[in-house]
């Protein structure tokens, strides 16, 4: 008699198609995957191994009889229940043509790469020079490094919700509801959306600057093409076509950067790179927090790849991975070849203007290079941002949503034209009162809850971060010490 144990929970609401592991008492059997074939008998959980055991019934499209009707059976069934797996939590299928369409992993990498590399690593030395390059790379990886653990945790309570949910695209509001109740729905709510909105703003003052300086056309339509053009992209395009859209980004993003890399570092001071000045570290930690920024995608990602816990855990790492590269590379060529990036007492100054004013070469390199990592990051948090008022207004998954993707585009844009100059002002104050807000208290919040408040008794995925509550103890305080550290020091400039 075959059992079956599940480490995660199946979803019922849409036509999945699941691959089965049976693990019978007289070997370990594979069957292919079947559609609308399968209904579930009965749950019941034990505590071994810490996984969720269920038996169940499977009743072939063709074939409607009970598995079993008869009591003793069923009780039986319970007493020796093995273990059955899924080798993912659901599986997505095409509406139209019943076909399963698998998520890609390396287009998984690439969207958390593109989210990740977009205007904050340009302002990344701006915030840095003061503590100059070995502090700085000590801080971008310590800064990566708390960022790929909250992602890692969003990921798992988001697993989790689908799971008790029954249905995906769940977003970081329906895990705040599950897990911290109308409080923190409310708080995640108006966090979520000031960032996107700044960030947004941020992007589209920026590219409309780059687009008017090659067009010669005015900013309003430079950031109105912007817009138009990477909004319709993320609401016509299909996984696959945004996904191959932003792998050829990310890769012009690379070639771009090595052309700048070579072309900047020819008049690299060595001995510039050596300065170390820790004091000044906590000041920078907002916008390099901020410049890691990702974690509005990963509901995203865990539903792409389709609740497979390793592909999850391997897109945020590898897909992070390249950011952290690229803006450690990118800092010790600005710091280590513009040596005079002294800003004045309350103004940041652009590094890249410098570039652009001290070689000829450099300018459109530098535009290239710009626009591209803006574009990346721009379609990551308009999925993000349109996913999460979806979610919000409590749209059913799957239907065109014009309206989510409508007040996602629109208020930035208008933002933008009213503030040309807003984009330092913008990503300074989301990295601030922002980010380490919804990507760093939240999640360490919610997985507690998750983890140690809700019941023993609902099945959840493995722990994707070890430590228990040592960990998340010292994500909330870590993120309490930076943000209290500003508040104070916002307090002594005035």
């Amino acid at each position: 008699m075959a059992m079956l144990s599940l480490n995660n929970y199946i979803s019922l609401s849409k036509p999945r198609i699941h691959n089965i592991v049976f693990h019978h008492n007289n070997g370990v059997h594979r069957i292919k995957p079947f559609l609308h074939s399968y209904k579930i008998h009965r749950f019941c959980t034990t505590h071994l191994c810490n996984k969720l055991r269920i038996c169940t019934k499977i009743c072939s499209s063709q074939n409607q009889s009970e598995f079993t009707q008869n009591p003793d059976e069923e009780k039986e069934m319970l007493m020796n229940v093995q273990e059955f797996e899924f080798e993912k939590l659901f599986s997505n299928l095409n509406q139209a043509s019943l076909k399963h369409e698998p998520g890609s992993l390396s287009s998984s990498i690439f969207l958390v790469a593109g989210t990740t590399v977009g205007a904050g690593i340009l302002a990344i030395p701006a915030v840095t020079q003061e503590s100059g390059f070995l502090a700085s790379a000590v801080a971008c990886i310590g800064c990566w490094a708390y960022m790929v653990v909250t992602g890692l945790l969003i990921a798992e309570v988001n697993l989790n919700t689908m799971c008790e949910l029954g249905s995906g695209g769940v977003s970081l509001v329906s895990m705040a509801r599950r897990t911290l109740g109308s409080a923190g729905v409310q708080i995640t709510c108006w966090t979520y959306i000031f960032i996107h909105y700044a960030l947004l703003v941020a992007y589209i003052a920026r590219s409309s600057e780059i687009i008017t300086n090659y067009l010669g056309i005015p900013l309003w339509e430079s950031g109105t093409i912007f817009s138009l053009v990477f909004g319709a992209l993320c609401y016509f395009g299909s996984q696959r076509f945004i996904g191959a859209v932003n792998g050829l980004l990310v890769l012009g993003i690379i070639t771009s950067f090595t052309a700048l890399v070579v072309v900047a570092s020819g008049d690299l001071h060595l001995e510039a790179l050596l300065k170390a000045n820790f004091e000044a570290v906590p000041a920078s930690i907002p916008v390099i927090a901020l410049a890691f920024v990702y974690q509005n995608v990963v509901p995203v990602l865990c539903t792409n790849l389709e609740g497979d816990l390793s592909k999850v855990r391997t897109a945020v790492i590898l897909g992070t991975s390249i950011p952290l590269v690229l803006f450690l590379v990118w800092n010790g060529v600005i710091l280590g070849t513009i040596t005079n990036l002294d800003s004045d007492v309350g103004k940041i100054i652009d590094p890249l203007q410098q570039l652009r004013s001290s070689n000829g070469i450099v300018g459109p390199i530098v535009e290239v290079f710009s626009l591209l990592a803006i574009g990346t990051s721009y379609i990551g948090f308009v999925l993000g941002l349109a996913d999460f008022l979806a979610d919000l207004l409590k749209l059913p998954t799957g239907q065109s949503k014009p309206l989510p993707y409508v007040i996602t585009l629109v208020p930035p844009l208008l933002l933008s034209l009213l503030d040309p100059e807003i984009f330092f002002k913008a990503l300074d104050f989301a990295g601030t009162y922002g980010v380490l807000v919804l990507f760093g208290v939240l999640p360490a919040t919610m997985s507690w809850s998750d983890r140690y408040l809700t019941s023993p008794e609902i099945p959840k995925v493995p722990q994707l971060i070890p430590g228990g509550k040592l960990t998340l103890s010292l994500i909330i305080s870590g993120a309490a010490w930076v943000i209290l550290s500003e508040i104070l020091s916002s307090f002594n400039h005035t």
